[in-house]
């Protein structure tokens, strides 16, 4: 088995696919890459058992074949070149790859890819499209909230609820909630699937190069995602996934809304002097003055500022942990963001102050911390 292929070309596929391999495999086969070639396409796969990912391209061959190829050798040996011609020649009994270039031959032992796990096929899929913007989008302003409780697996990935009024896309770690709503993409019928947080952040990443369309199936144990000339397939984990609407309060009185970079770079500064194993600052509104803090006892550290917002409610202290409000608040888009509250022990619910987009819909929710006083 013989084929042509760019250098730099094929490291691009390569470097696309091998996120997914994990450094540790229980089967040593899936620390390879496998090679699939049907005359002139070159079908390259990587896999964890959970997550798989396809990728093709362009080559010069008339021979068809699979073989499995080391994936740290070749990724290796591809960064030292620059853009250039390679030949592959593989030993069809041995599995024995030559890879030759202008400059020299290359030997490496290659495996049998029968031995490579088969892609799961997706039955009876239902189907959503979606494009590639909207859903890199999605994934970006909720994977932050996802949890890394072993406990609780269901808290390890983003819920998304698919249905005819519109998708939902959820993350939550039982300490802050994220909700990204679209009202103008629909599906077919109302579904909800967990999906882990590791093969999203790699599609995340490829995601933001396309502007394609991404196909997205899905059964009760599995999805893929389909786009330009890449296929993922991901399990799905298993588990009902937590009532969260009931978790956000619908009457919060307490309204303030402040400046996006004022707060946060505010948040920043002060939450320096914060308790290292709490992160707790205070907030504390009057009238249209807001008084951020934060202290930490056992060095004698503390730090207060005061800031200037608009306000409509009750006089309130309210703590909360600032990394959760500093990762909320900076993937938010708006200028100014509202803070929503009912009480110093009921959640907060932070939104961008004027939506971007009339489709789409975006809330954050952070639990407070009960304050020492």
């Amino acid at each position: 088995m013989k084929f042509l292929v760019s250098s730099t070309s094929l490291l691009k596929q390569l470097q696309m696919v091998a996120g997914v391999l994990n450094s540790s495999n229980t089967l040593p086969i899936l620390d390879n890459f496998l090679f699939k070639i049907e005359q002139n396409e070159l079908t390259i796969s990587a896999s964890d058992l959970e997550t798989t990912m396809i990728t093709k391209m362009s080559i010069e061959s008339e021979d068809s074949g699979m073989v499995a190829v080391p994936a740290k050798l070749l990724l290796d040996t591809l960064k030292s070149f620059p853009e250039m011609p390679m030949t592959f020649i593989v030993d069809d009994k041995t599995f024995a790859i030559e890879v030759s270039t202008e400059q020299g031959k290359y030997k490496l032992s290659g495996y049998n890819g029968e031995e490579f796990p088969k892609v799961m096929e997706l039955e009876n899929p239902s189907k959503v499209e979606l494009n590639a913007e909207v859903l890199a989008y999605a994934i970006n302003k909720t994977i932050f909230a996802t949890g890394n409780d072993d406990l609780r697996p269901v808290m390890s990935g983003i819920y998304f609820e698919f249905g005819n009024d519109g998708l939902r896309f959820v993350a939550t770690d039982a300490h802050r909630l994220v909700r990204y709503t679209r009202s103008d993409i629909k599906a077919d019928k109302n579904t909800g699937f967990i999906v882990p947080k590791k093969p999203l952040s790699l599609l995340k990443n490829i995601l933001g190069t396309t502007n394609a369309d991404v196909k997205v199936e899905y059964n009760e144990t599995n999805v893929q995602f389909t786009f330009d000339n890449v296929t993922m397939v991901s399990r799905l984990i298993d588990g009902k996934y937590p009532n969260y609407e009931s978790v956000i309060p619908k009457e919060n009185p307490n309204k303030m809304t402040i400046s996006k970079g004022t707060f946060l770079n505010s948040i920043k500064r002060v939450s320096i002097f914060a308790n290292k194993t709490t992160h707790q600052v205070k907030l504390g509104v009057k009238g249209s003055e807001l008084e951020i803090s934060a202290e930490d006892i056992d060095f004698s550290n503390q730090a207060n500022e005061r800031l200037g917002c608009n306000y409509n409610g009750e006089d309130i202290e309210i703590g909360f942990n600032s990394k959760f409000i500093m990762d909320m608040v900076s993937n938010l888009d708006s200028e100014n963001v509202n803070l929503e509250m009912s009480g110093p022990s009921k959640a907060g619910i932070i939104v961008p102050a004027e939506p971007e987009n009339e489709n789409e819909d975006i809330l954050m929710l952070v639990m407070p911390i009960m304050l020492n006083n």
